[in-house]
């Protein structure tokens, strides 16, 4: 987003301040009664301004004039409904022109800035379910829904709290933007730099040193930008030359890249803006979502980083040498004022039990103050507020259109039926192929319309729409909504349309289709172990810790193996010996949820792979040695 006129700025400022001053009780303090629907309704028109203006139609003067005359309509649309909102609760009978007319403004608003921010597939979607839910009495079967007059169905949207102004839009606006500002903070006072040198202090000398810092650089900064594209595009700028020239193809390189930045936001403790809207749906606090989300967040990490350690290991590549890197201590000492707000945020978020986004924003209040009092002289010190509030308004805009278009969808769904009835079609499936065949189909879905939504889109329409349903066939809540989360966010990666690993192609100047398979065998664990926690939710830390132990022995086990399978193509003799262990690789992995984390089975077959374990490493060794020190990828 480039932000052209000081006004925009000033604006999009405004959001993030308007935010910040709802989070800390402001109006409250100051003896002001707002209701939150009226704080929603103000922010929610902000950030239909802004998106409008701070992408605005390609041409002349007057068509970027109609932008902001439309994006004033439709701030004036809200705004008209947060000065009545009380008047019409006690009337909602009546339904003139005064009340549908900013109605239809206001949507229309929301869906046209959603198109140029997040892409057209969000913004049909909205409006085809706003076409169900006027014409869908006219649908055969199960799909016909009960007819609705278009004012009664379009106020609904517009002032009902099972619309816009609903649950996902206060998540957005609160919980979600306090991590936005204290991902701001972080970055203005220089956090990704300050990871980038702990990246490479902790990991540069390392054999393959340079892919193993862009894993851990990338899955730290995951914490600051809560977007797989960012992430790639601000760590994959450093990281993805320095693999290139230790000797990773080009292809590999950015594979890494993408695959590590897509994984931040799976990452505890700070995961991604999807998380918050889980524990909202399912009224959990949010560390039973982050507790639920390690094991599988650890096994995607262990797993990229084993594939790339047996990949340098049999093409000989060395990590830098330490003279050439930061010293270890001095990058700790640095990281202090980075390392220390995190903990603030654990401590208030974990330790004290605060709601997320008033956690997070005292952690950036800490972030910020150390940068007061340690910024060397001549640095930005108050200057740099308004350059944050602009960047976090920035970055509001899209997740408030998001958050608004979700509204859309749930509220059609909510007054239409529609999700009973899907249930009732899956249920079908579920009924005569099994549990595995209703994954697959999810799992599906939510790769496909990943292709042109963000994350947190994906998440709420398919679990809105499938997760019921899952739930119905015996699947878990949590496992059910983290197994949608984890398809919708593996969109990034799955060709044709993978838009990390084509984004970090574009900066490591590779072929975009070859970057994007090598993508999906780097992160093969997480298509696989959706699947797994599904049907053992042991690794969701939902069982004994006897469970829970077996469950990580046997996916560990697993993933071992499958590392050494892909990362030396050609070691073990013929194709036919690789795909015999990678099934048997899968069959210890899945073991736990083929015969249950308390079977004897499971820790039987976990334990009958440690053995193949040592003889695949020993002779990966043998490998290694043979290899000379300067073999070409």
């Amino acid at each position: 987003m480039t932000v052209r006129f000081p006004a925009v700025a000033t604006l999009v400022a405004a959001l993030t301040a308007l935010g910040i001053l709802w989070l800390l009780d402001v109006p409250r303090h100051l003896g002001f009664v707002v209701l939150t629907e009226q704080y929603l309704a103000l922010m929610i028109g902000l950030a239909t301004l802004a998106g409008l203006v701070t992408v605005p139609l390609k041409g002349n003067a007057l068509l970027r004039s109609l932008d902001w005359i439309l994006g004033l309509a439709c701030l004036a649309s809200w705004l008209w409904l947060a000065h009545n909102y009380e008047a019409w609760l006690l009337d909602p009978v009546n339904r003139g022109p005064e009340k549908w007319i900013p109605a239809v403004i206001a949507l229309f608003g929301i869906l046209e800035a959603t198109r140029r921010h997040c892409g057209a597939v969000l913004a049909l979607l909205g409006v085809a379910f706003i076409a169900y839910g006027l014409f869908g009495h006219l649908a055969p079967g199960i799909f016909s829904a009960a007819e609705m007059a278009p004012a009664r169905f379009t106020l609904y949207l517009y002032n009902d709290t099972n619309g816009v102004l609903g649950l996902v839009l206060r998540v957005g606006a609160t919980q979600i933007l306090g991590f936005i500002v204290f991902g701001a903070v972080l970055n203005a006072v220089g956090g990704s730099q300050l990871l980038t040198d702990l990246a490479m202090a902790s990991m540069g000398h390392r054999r393959g040193g340079p892919a193993k810092v862009a894993i851990l650089a990338s899955s730290l900064f995951g914490t600051l930008s809560g977007s797989t594209v960012a992430n790639v595009m601000s760590t994959g700028i450093v990281t993805i030359p320095m693999m290139k020239r230790s000797g990773f193809p080009a292809r590999y390189a950015a594979a890494i890249e993408a695959v590590a930045s897509n994984g931040g936001q799976i990452a505890p403790p700070v995961m991604g803006a999807t998380a918050f809207v889980i524990a909202e749906f399912l009224q959990v606090s949010y560390a039973d979502v982050v507790l639920a989300a390690l094991l599988p967040a650890v096994a995607y990490y262990v797993m990229l980083y084993l594939q790339v350690d047996r990949y340098a290991a049999v093409h000989g590549l060395e990590g830098a040498p330490r003279s050439e890197l930061p010293p270890l201590g001095k990058s700790l000492i640095r990281s202090w004022p980075l390392l220390l707000p995190l903990g603030v945020l654990m401590y208030f978020l974990f330790g004290l039990g605060y709601a997320p986004g008033k956690a997070a924003l005292y952690a950036a209040f800490v972030a910020y103050g150390f940068h007061l009092v340690m910024a060397p002289r001549g640095a930005p010190r108050f200057s740099l507020l308004f350059e944050i509030a602009r960047t976090a308004g920035k970055t509001m805009v899209p997740v408030l259109l998001v958050c608004a278009v979700a509204g859309i969808i749930i509220g059609t769904i909510n007054v239409t039926g529609l999700g009973f009835a899907l249930t009732l079609a899956l249920g079908k499936i579920a009924q005569v192929g099994g549990v595995l065949p209703l994954l697959a189909v999810t799992a599906l879905i939510a790769v496909i319309l990943g292709v042109g939504m963000p994350t947190t889109g994906v998440y709420v329409v398919v679990s809105v729409l499938l997760a019921p349903a899952l739930v119905k066939a015996g699947i878990g809540l949590m496992s059910a909504h983290l197994f949608i989360f984890y398809f919708g966010l593996l969109s990034m990666l799955t060709p044709p349309v993978a838009i990390a690993s084509y984004a970090a192609a574009s900066l490591a100047q590779s072929d975009m289709w070859r970057t994007g398979v090598t993508g999906v065998q780097l992160a093969i664990v997480a298509y696989l172990i959706p699947f797994v926690f599904a049907f053992n939710p042991a690794l969701l830390f939902d069982g004994t810790w006897e469970e829970i132990a077996v469950s990580c022995l046997s996916v560990g086990a697993g993933g071992i193996i499958l590392a050494e399978v892909l990362a030396w193509k050609g070691a073990y003799g013929g194709g036919w010996r690789r795909l015999a262990m990678a099934v048997a690789a899968l069959f210890i992995g899945g073991s736990s949820a083929l015969f249950g984390a308390a079977a004897i089975a499971t820790l039987a077959v976990a334990l009958a792979a440690l053995p193949l374990i040592w003889i695949l490493r020993r002779f990966s060794a043998g490998h290694v040695k043979a290899a000379p020190a300067t073999s070409s990828p």
